[in-house]
């Protein structure tokens, strides 16, 4: 009676994942389908609680360490505004984003990374700004990119999907090699679940590349980014670069995908050039400044853990 309960319900999550997945998108930007269902399986709740503590673990060890940037450094100012560029189109990908209180930090580290944590806390540390010297362009495709794990809910689903290829394995290795089946369907389940996270970076790419292109930055930076990325892996692959694709197919992605871009980034540039107002933040969503600000500090967010 259980077996046939969890082939209902596996079947279940199946046919609502492929529904999903069949929906309409908007005919302007990148296309790439629906969050998957499974992600239900795990409350949103859950993940950003979890990740607020380890971001307020974060800042607090950082601190400790004087490696938390001010927020009145040049590195904070330039990333906030990068943001308050990119936040305005957010609530297309994840309309929970206009409830999120977003927040910037930059850590003094030579460590060539950023990301964001479920909930809208953006991390990034000092070695991937100097030393790639990245422009403002390179910059808003990476902010976008790791924006873009946030807003997808990548964290969540791969926390579901973990827990599903888990039980599953325990299941189908318990009836198929007895009891030594629960260790063999375990040991499986990381080998399941690898494909995900390759799907979600290629997710991140092309959502992070409409973001920047809506910012009003050159989604073709992406191109000269993944060449600086490429050439600083030689010899020792830098921890950003460790858990996303190949630089090549990268770039290959990137440029495959331009034409859907390139009109949303040349309408955002044109409106800039025209002194047009700028797009505004709803009440919420302010990039805040982070901690020792002279503004009341803000209840802690989920934030996007590190790197996904």
């Amino acid at each position: 009676m259980r077996k046939c309960w969890i082939a209902v319900t596996l079947t279940a999550f199946l046919v609502m994942s492929l529904s999903a997945a069949m929906a309409r998108e908007p005919d302007e930007g990148v296309k790439v389908g629906n969050p998957s269902f499974l992600r239900k399986l795990v409350s949103a709740e859950r993940i950003e609680k979890a990740a607020s503590l380890q971001f307020g673990q974060l800042k607090t060890q950082a601190e400790a360490k004087h490696a938390l940037l001010p927020p009145d450094h040049h590195q904070n100012v330039r990333l906030r505004q990068i943001a308050r560029d990119l936040l305005p189109h957010a609530d297309k990908w994840n309309p929970r984003a206009k409830d999120w209180r977003w927040e910037v930090v930059t850590l003094q580290s030579r460590n060539i990374n950023a990301f964001c944590m479920p909930g809208g806390k953006i991390v990034f540390f000092t070695g991937i700004l100097e030393q790639l010297r990245l422009t403002d362009d390179e910059v808003a495709m990476i902010m976008g990119h790791e924006i873009a794990h946030a807003l997808r809910e990548h964290a969540r689903e791969r926390a579901a999907k973990t827990t599903l290829t888990n039980v599953t394995g325990r299941i189908v290795g318990l009836l198929i090699f007895g009891q030594g089946g629960d260790a063999i369907g375990a040991a499986g389940s990381n080998l399941l679940t690898l494909k995900f996270s390759r799907d979600d970076e290629r997710e991140a790419d092309l959502v992070g590349m409409e973001l920047a292109a809506r910012g009003g930055y050159d989604p073709a930076a992406g191109v000269t980014l993944w060449e600086k990325m490429s050439a600083a892996a030689k010899g020792a692959p830098p921890q950003w670069m460790s858990t996303h694709p190949s630089g090549e197919s990268r770039i290959q992605l990137i440029k495959d995908h331009l034409k859907d871009v390139q009109p949303l980034y040349e309408r955002a540039k044109a409106a800039k050039s025209a002194g047009g107002p700028p797009e505004t933040l709803r009440k919420g969503q302010e990039v805040l400044p982070g901690p020792n600000s002279s503004g009341a500090r803000p209840s802690q967010s989920p934030l996007a853990g590190p790197k996904q």
